[in-house]
């Protein structure tokens, strides 16, 4: 019976499980997760080589001219040695780790989430997947506000990919897409594009994409040629947190 049980382990039947319990749905960008991994043991005593975090999202993928959504490993975490778990037991393994600052926010079709993956040793691994909220960090939570209380209201915010002129850590950056809907740029500007280029802790580093509203013949050409666009490259320290806006402004009305 002990064979035929380890035999079926080793395809994943009666194998050990595991399931994660996060403290909480909801993070911000930087911010600890604490929770528990508990490891169910199965018919049979087993080794376990490791347990695995890995943090997935999507972005927006070309393929065959086609606009697909894949998904992404942006970050991996070990967070046990190897073990055995015997027939039936149970072990609570407590564990924490650093989200990384730069987490796509889950706005819009962005989404963020944990996958569990159980080594064992000679059988079938076992995983879970966890959802999470993440929220922007502190520095780039000033900057959205920022944006919104000139009078820009938010229409879209996706995961796209990007050359490698503009990556960083990822093959893809978060672009939040802005329309005036009140303020001073109401008019003057089609949209306004925010993507985050990087992020380390007390620093963002943006593309701004200023889309000026067509004037007259002129501006109507311009706009035909897509030379109505300006980019513009800004970094934000903490040393800026409470002059974003005003600077933000300055910059964009430069622009526009």
């Amino acid at each position: 019976m002990s064979f035929f049980n380890k035999m079926l382990a080793s395809f994943g039947i009666g194998s050990a499980k595991v399931d994660t319990q996060l403290e909480k749905s909801s993070y911000s960008a930087g911010e600890t997760v604490r929770g528990e991994v508990e490891v169910y043991g199965g018919n049979v005593a087993q080794q376990i080589n490791t347990i695995y975090f890995t943090l997935y999202t999507t972005y927006i993928k070309e393929v065959d001219d086609r606009k697909v959504s894949v998904p992404f490993a942006f970050h991996k975490f070990k967070i046990s040695d190897p073990f055995m778990i015997q027939a039936n037991e149970t072990k609570i393994i407590p564990f924490s780790f650093v989200l990384p600052v730069d987490t796509p926010v889950t706005i819009g079709n962005s989404r963020v989430w944990v996958k569990t993956e159980l080594d064992i040793q000679s059988g079938v691994d076992s995983t879970d997947k966890d959802f999470i909220e993440v929220r922007p960090s502190r520095l780039a939570s000033h900057v959205l506000n920022a944006v919104q209380h000139l009078g820009f209201r938010l229409r879209k915010a996706e995961n796209e990919q990007v050359s490698f002129r503009y990556r960083k850590n990822y093959p893809f950056i978060q672009e939040f897409e802005f329309v005036p809907v009140t303020g001073p740029f109401r008019g003057r500007l089609d949209e306004l594009e925010i993507a985050f280029l990087s992020q380390e802790e007390g620093y963002v580093e943006l593309l701004l994409e200023v889309d000026r509203r067509a004037r007259g013949l002129g501006g109507l050409f311009a706009e035909m040629l897509d030379v109505d666009e300006s980019h513009v490259r800004v970094t934000f320290t903490e040393a800026d947190m409470y002059h974003i806006e005003s600077k933000l402004q300055q910059i964009i009305t430069r622009y526009s």
